[in-house]
């Protein structure tokens, strides 16, 4: 077993999410302007259709994990897989969406918790950074307001949709990073159960934070694909290899 040392504390490896409870808002963005925010990271944005990506934004309150309690905001875009290799294509993609073979880069993370942020970063090269937050993760319509400094970054409100059947689908993607010059990627497994999903069902609000920008570049706000609400989550993190 692997371990790492943040803040004078040892954090065991995989690290584990006991409790957390989730929404988000998946968006349809241009594939050209979403791939200019991430070239830098030598990864591909996944067309789910041509000319067009997957931006989600999602609130994640943990309440039980080897982290701590804490809050965050996340912006990911789903990516193809580095190993991947050959001809690219819309029907390839989508098949790799199918199979979890596709990739989240995590692009933007602000959270509230100082050891979430040093883990975060020195653990697996997430773009931690720290932020204030207004949540209500129990109402039927799930809200999260995320700023830094005073800065609006986002306000997203979302409606809850029709049950999932069953638990709901354990998932394993490859979770992608860039900090400081380096790309890493892991493994992300995750167990939801009570998934509520809908299309639509999303407001956003953008504020005049850099992040909220960087949002606008890519047409946002506008009418999400899809929501989806997680009452329950457990998750599993990896350790992080270089790409």
């Amino acid at each position: 077993m692997s371990f790492h040392q943040v803040l004078g504390k040892q954090v065991d490896m995989p690290v584990q999410i006991r409790t957390a409870t989730a929404f988000m808002a998946m968006y349809s963005v241009p594939t050209e302007a979403a791939q200019k925010l991430i070239d830098h990271t030598g990864l591909e944005i996944l067309q789910w259709r041509r000319g067009r990506g997957l931006c989600g934004l999602v609130f994640v309150d943990y309440i039980d994990g080897d982290l701590g309690p804490y809050n965050e905001f996340g912006v990911t875009f789903m990516v193809r897989n580095h190993r991947r290799t050959g001809r690219t294509s819309v029907p390839a993609d989508l098949r790799s969406l199918a199979t979890g073979n596709a990739g989240a880069l995590i692009h933007q993370l602000p959270v509230d918790g100082e050891f979430t942020l040093a883990a975060g970063r020195g653990i697996w090269g997430f773009p931690k950074i720290m932020a204030e937050f207004e949540t209500d993760h129990v109402s039927d319509l799930r809200r999260g307001r995320v700023s830094q400094d005073g800065h609006l970054i986002a306000e997203l409100t979302v409606k809850q949709g029709i049950p999932t059947p069953g638990r709901g689908a354990n998932t394993s993607l490859e979770a992608y990073s860039h900090l400081d010059g380096v790309t890493r990627h892991t493994s992300w497994d995750m167990s939801p159960t009570g998934v509520r999903t809908r299309l639509g069902g999303a407001d956003l609000r953008l504020g005049d934070h850099p992040i909220a920008d960087e949002l606008r570049s890519l047409g946002l706000p506008r009418r999400a694909l899809a929501t989806t609400t997680i009452p329950d989550l457990q998750m599993t993190f990896g350790d992080a290899a270089t790409v």
